[in-house]
């Protein structure tokens, strides 16, 4: 058997032979508890680079202002001049404005709105155009985020993973979702709701994996030999897949 057919069944073997993520109940309830999530605008912490939006009818020193958050935290308004913002929600902040405003104005009253969330992003990885860091919107869903990534052509839409990090390993979560069969059937019971940080993952399929490895093991030569090698190595993995000796490949959703 020649050597590089050996190579390339061990590369189909391995490509087909990685286990599915097991979604147990209790994984499957911490992304799904979409209720909890700090997502709202008047929930989420301000941080760096955030832009609020502040409506305060009779004040007209703020009313009608948008300031983004400077690095140091702080946004700068008249008759208040700089006031410490992170960290706060915008419920907190609206607080916070209505206490300095008090000693200038009877019972002041004022309304904050996150309107751009630059502090908090979430990434997408693996197959996709749009690979990268995210603005966090607080109506992130799993299929939204899909369409926006534009997922290539060996993207493996049945295997998305989305991992929830963390520091603390009792807190950490991933879930394995089947994007694929959710739009086939229009059902969205898995539509999760992302969280500022969330990672999600779209692995490649394994034919896909498969050419990733041979460009790893082509180059940097692979310029060179890829007229000569090229029909003949795909011819062979072609052979493998039809004769049934890729393991896995005939199970892929």
């Amino acid at each position: 058997m020649p050597a590089r057919f050996t190579v390339l069944t061990l590369l189909v073997a391995a490509a087909g032979s990685g286990c599915a993520a097991t979604t147990t109940h209790e994984q499957l309830a911490s992304f799904l508890k979409a209720h909890e999530h700090a997502v709202a605008g008047t929930e989420m912490r301000v941080g760096a680079r955030d832009t609020l939006s502040i409506t305060a009818s009779r004040i007209l020193e703020v009313d009608g202002q948008q300031q983004t958050v400077m690095p140091d935290g702080k946004i700068s308004l008249r008759l208040l001049g700089e006031v410490k913002v992170v960290g706060l929600t915008a419920r907190e902040i609206a607080s916070k404005l209505e206490e300095l405003l008090s000693p200038y104005y009877h019972e002041p009253e004022v309304q904050v709105r996150i309107v751009d969330h630059r502090s908090h992003v979430y990434y997408v990885l693996g197959q996709v155009g749009a690979v990268g860091a995210h603005p966090f919107t607080g109506r992130d869903t799993l299929l939204k985020v899909m369409v926006r990534a534009v997922p290539n052509n060996i993207a493996w839409t049945s295997r998305v993973k989305v991992i929830r990090p963390s520091p603390f390993e009792d807190k950490r979560r991933e879930i394995e979702i089947n994007v694929k069969k959710m739009l086939a059937t229009g059902d969205t019971r898995m539509n999760i709701l992302l969280e500022p940080g969330d990672l999600v993952y779209v692995p490649p399929t394994p034919l896909g994996w498969i050419g990733l490895k041979l460009q790893e093991l082509l180059f940097p030569v692979g310029p060179v030999l890829q007229t000569a090698i090229t029909p003949a190595v795909f011819a062979e993995i072609d052979d493998v897949y039809r004769n049934g000796t890729g393991v896995g490949l005939r199970t892929v959703p």
